[in-house]
């Protein structure tokens, strides 16, 4: 899974509608295993716009099966595979029901089944979790997980970056229509030129943290102060001077969360 990464207006949307051909680039081309992509390639595809794109008065039943037909599927596999994504996202009770009468959670499930349906090597979604409520997100999680686990690529926009980060092994970082970083999460968080550091004393902490060079920045959350320091900064001097005082009280040093990356990256 990759997760599509960059502030809004960055180009986010508009690089997945030119995979599929809803806006036209004005250069560069889109391909897909070095083929340029065209019809046939599309129809391997699944799609989730921002925009859902649901008929309001159809089935959610009828609705699957039709756009698995679209696809190229037989009917009989269509109504299968759209009892198979109805059931495995908690909603075979509402096969029946029009989309309009379904929560917006639940016409979210139905969207990520129309993209599912044809059994796609290929899923690109645009805020799929926007929304959602945590039983939806950990559903849709799981389903996007055994695809990955099948060999199929998944490609995703949010805004949600710890369950990005949770979810994804690599991720694509835009800005202005440009990566600006990119890379499996591991390795980007261990090169990092940045260390998260949080600490909890008794007493005036921002006199003791005034003594740590390379700080970047510091925030107070009332009981504990998180800071992003410099990977190369030395702690040593610092937490004993701290443990001297009879200060410390929590102390935690890891490499930055995939928020502090994002933010480094766009700023």
């Amino acid at each position: 899974m990759l997760g599509f990464l960059g502030p809004n207006g960055a180009g986010k949307t508009t690089t997945m509608r030119a995979i599929f051909g809803l806006v036209r680039p004005d250069s560069g081309t889109v391909s897909w295993d070095q083929t340029l992509l065209g019809p046939d390639e599309r129809l391997r595809f699944g799609y989730m716009p921002e925009e859902r794109g649901l008929y309001p008065k159809m089935k959610a039943h009828d609705q699957l099966s039709y756009l698995g037909r679209l696809h190229g599927m037989q009917p009989g596999k269509a109504s299968e595979a759209a009892d198979y994504w109805l059931d495995r996202l908690g909603l075979a009770e509402r096969r029946m029901d029009p989309v309009e009468a379904l929560s917006h959670g639940n016409q979210q499930r139905v969207q990520l089944a129309a993209a599912l349906v044809h059994d796609p090597e290929l899923l690109v979604l645009d805020e799929p979790f926007a929304g959602l409520d945590p039983i939806a997100v950990e559903t849709m999680s799981e389903a996007l997980r055994e695809q990955a686990a099948d060999g199929k690529a998944v490609v995703f926009s949010s805004h949600q970056l710890d369950l990005v980060e949770d979810l994804c092994e690599d991720v694509a970082i835009i800005a202005d229509g440009r990566i600006v970083l990119e890379g499996t999460v591991s390795d980007l968080k261990d090169a990092a030129p940045i260390r998260h550091l949080e600490i909890e004393v008794d007493g005036d902490a921002d006199s003791l943290l005034a003594t740590l060079d390379g700080v970047r920045s510091t925030k107070f959350d009332g009981t504990r102060h998180t800071v992003i320091i410099d990977a190369d900064t030395d702690l040593r001097g610092f937490l004993a001077r701290a443990q001297d005082a009879g200060r410390l009280r929590h102390f935690s040093y890891t490499t930055p969360s995939l928020t502090d990356l994002f933010r480094q990256a766009v700023q």
